[in-house]
């Protein structure tokens, strides 16, 4: 019995282990797509790593990514109206890719 409960433990630890790594992940991407959208409305580097530190913090109101998306949007639009849903959904997309690539890298 004890082979079973040696599984059973690796495969917990391994899903808590890759739980932690997508956080991780996610929440570069969301500091990335934040540094984006400050780059796009025009904010100091000060600015921009305050704008950053929030888009991820605005990933925890709510499950999924519609919560950074709308707080991006409406920030976006304050700035400049002519911000569309769907590039900043291309730009969360983009950034998945790259914070994905920065973590991979890093190990």
């Amino acid at each position: 019995m004890t082979t079973f409960d040696d599984r059973e433990r690796a495969f917990e630890n391994m899903f808590a282990h890759d739980q932690e790594m997508q956080f991780r992940i996610q929440a570069r991407r969301n500091r990335l797509l934040g540094e984006w959208g400050a780059a796009k409305m025009g904010l100091t580097p000060e600015e921009t790593d305050a704008y950053a530190k929030a888009v991820v913090q605005a990933d925890f109101e709510e499950a999924g990514d519609e919560d950074v998306i709308r707080k991006l949007l409406g920030d976006m639009t304050q700035a400049e109206p002519r911000h569309r849903r769907s590039g900043v959904r291309t730009a969360l997309d983009e950034q998945a890719v790259i914070a994905r690539r920065m973590f991979i890298e890093a190990q």
